[in-house]
């Protein structure tokens, strides 16, 4: 979510979005707030510190660890005060360990994924982490059903040995598939609640997160361009994965408008934009081209936003959710549409 307000954004949160509310982050409070920052707050015995180059493994706890648990706290505060009574599901998200392993350096500067053991140790560090959240969440909010939703927007890159070494001219040796599906599996089995992976990339592993015990993948639709330009490749590996029994969390909502001029045309553009039903075209025009029976579309089916809200506007991210929460309902009410 934008701004640096958690009460005003947990607020938003369960006033737009009561069917499936959730712990808002705000990267916008600088650093311990940012995706890789965050995530690393949750890891057991392995603190981190923020040099220039990025998040890196230390030996004792600093300042931004420190800030960053502090505004854990706050959020928790935040959540515990406004969503009291509340009773259902109740998302809360982390970044996933691939994501932190290509993402926090080791002592020498080398990103831990380039290191096996290391690598092992976040994903055990980050599992103790996510249980000891949960539970204290659960205490926080008894009513709610938790789901964990775990970002791995680096893991396409992780998979296609994309991640550079320190010097910049290498790249870190890539991981067997098997390894990585076996790590994530085991961290769905053992965290205690359904899990969702969310990664906003072109190239996204259906395959991998699906048999690892994922729920649901969330992803970015936008990305894949207009549905006239969908690759036949692209739509059936998902197909067979949402076949098997997959959610879909479907990004269909731009966080930011795209710019809209002032002719008749153009304003007419804008008020399509912001119509619910024309924003779920993308998933019944992918219903339709896989063959599915459109009545299990919203059964499948999340919609939300494209791919975060942190770039948006107050006034734009409020919008947002109210136009994704309204195309949910238009698959509800109309799935055949």
């Amino acid at each position: 979510m934008p701004g640096t307000d958690v009460i005003e954004a947990v607020r938003t949160v369960l006033g737009e979005l009561p069917d499936l509310p959730h712990l808002p982050e705000l990267p916008g409070r600088g650093p311990g707030s940012d995706l890789v920052g965050r995530g690393a707050s949750f890891l057991v015995e392995l603190p981190v510190d923020l040099q220039p180059s990025g998040w890196r493994l230390v030996d004792r706890p600093g300042r931004d660890l420190r800030r960053a648990l502090d505004l854990m706290e706050r959020d928790l505060d935040a959540l515990t005060e406004h969503a009291e009574g509340y009773s259902g599901p109740l998302k809360v998200q982390a970044a996933g360990v691939w994501t932190l392993a290509a993402s926090i350096e080791l002592h020498n500067g080398s990103k831990a994924v380039s290191d096996p053991g290391a690598v092992r140790d976040l994903a055990s560090s980050l599992l103790g982490g996510l249980v000891a959240h949960l539970a204290e969440v659960g205490r926080r909010v008894p009513g709610a059903s938790l789901l964990v939703q775990l970002d791995e927007p680096s893991l396409p890159a992780v998979l296609a040995g994309r991640i550079r070494t320190p010097s910049g001219y290498g790249t870190v040796r890539r991981p067997e598939e098997s390894t990585v599906e076996s790590m994530l599996a085991t961290l769905v089995e053992k965290v205690g609640v359904p899990v969702v992976f969310h990664c906003c990339a072109p190239d996204v592993p259906w395959g991998v997160f699906r048999r690892a015990g994922a729920v649901a993948v969330s992803a970015d639709l936008t990305l894949w361009g207009p549905p006239d330009r969908w690759s036949t490749r692209a739509t059936d590996a998902l197909g067979e994965e949402l076949d098997a029994g997959l959610g879909l969390f479907a990004g269909v909502v731009p966080a930011v408008a795209p710019p809209v001029g002032n002719t008749p045309d153009q304003r007419a553009k804008a008020r399509e934009l912001s119509d619910p039903g024309i924003s779920v075209m993308p998933v019944r025009t992918l219903w339709q081209r896989l063959g599915f029976d459109p009545a299990t579309l919203a059964r499948q089916v999340v919609t939300t936003p494209a791919c975060g809200l942190a770039g948006a506007t107050d006034d734009r991210a409020r919008a947002v959710l109210a136009q994704i929460r309204a195309a949910g309902r238009t698959l509800v009410k109309d799935p055949e549409a």
